[in-house]
């Protein structure tokens, strides 16, 4: 049995991403780095992967291609052995009203924050099974529990993750290999950062903790879910927002 442990995290080249596979990443680890664009952030979370110790590998596939996705996980099986975790991060907004959804903004989220999940975690079922134990981690959202006015597209695709996550779970835990869900609520990056003064102080207004939360907040809680310590928890979705939504 290879003592190395293999971590896949889409969508790792910035934000959420980022922070799960440095968090992820420790010596005598291999992580390796989804993107679909933006080979310089990539570039950047290898490189804080490789200061904790472990060894980063740069995959650059998009989860929203089926063909991509079984192709590039051959390659991940065959060069690492297997695959001990996933974290099904990666994902995308096309916000509107419903009245004025374009059809190509409906599928294109659907398309990858729900279709890109079922397509990374099919991929890995089987070595997973092969070597008896594994953990499938997807980050869903707040707004997948509670509705977002403008964004039901993207309330629809997180919802969908939470019944995939709790399915699975049901049909992989005799397996040894655990299916959970992490769901963020309003947390500081890059996006929240641009938004206007008003917007922000709109947001925190809904927020009862009365600040946003950081990436390495939800990172930790993906972490656990891929320790050993959390080899009996499995279908369960965990919170991470603050008091926003308490369900």
């Amino acid at each position: 049995m290879r003592e190395k442990r293999v971590v896949v995290v889409t969508g790792a080249s910035r934000g959420i991403g980022r922070a799960v596979a440095i968090a992820l990443a420790g010596p005598g680890c291999d992580v390796v780095v989804n993107y679909r664009s933006g080979a310089d952030a990539a570039a950047e979370t290898a490189a804080a992967i490789e200061a904790r110790g472990a060894r980063p590998h740069l995959a650059a596939f998009d989860i929203a291609d089926g063909e991509a996705v079984k192709q590039a996980f051959k390659e991940i099986v065959k060069q690492h052995d297997g695959v001990d975790v996933l974290v099904n991060n990666a994902g995308i907004t096309r916000d509107n009203l419903m009245v004025l959804m374009k059809p190509a903004e409906w599928n294109d989220v659907i398309n990858t924050n729900l279709t890109g999940a079922f397509y990374c975690s099919q991929a890995v079922i089987k070595p997973m099974m092969k070597q008896k134990r594994g953990r499938i981690i997807n980050v869903t959202s707040v707004v997948g529990a509670m509705g977002n006015a403008g964004q039901c597209n993207y309330a629809a695709a997180k919802a969908g993750i939470i019944g995939l996550t709790r399915s699975l779970a049901r049909e992989l835990v005799s397996r040894n290999i655990t299916v959970n869900a992490v769901a963020p609520g309003f947390i500081e990056t890059e996006m929240t950062l641009g938004l206007p003064e008003k917007a922000r102080a709109e947001l925190l207004a809904q927020i009862p903790a009365g600040r946003y939360g950081t990436v390495e907040e939800v990172a930790s809680v993906v972490k656990f879910l891929a320790s050993d310590e959390a080899g009996y928890i499995t279908g369960q979705v965990i919170h991470v927002n603050g008091g926003m939504f308490m369900g």
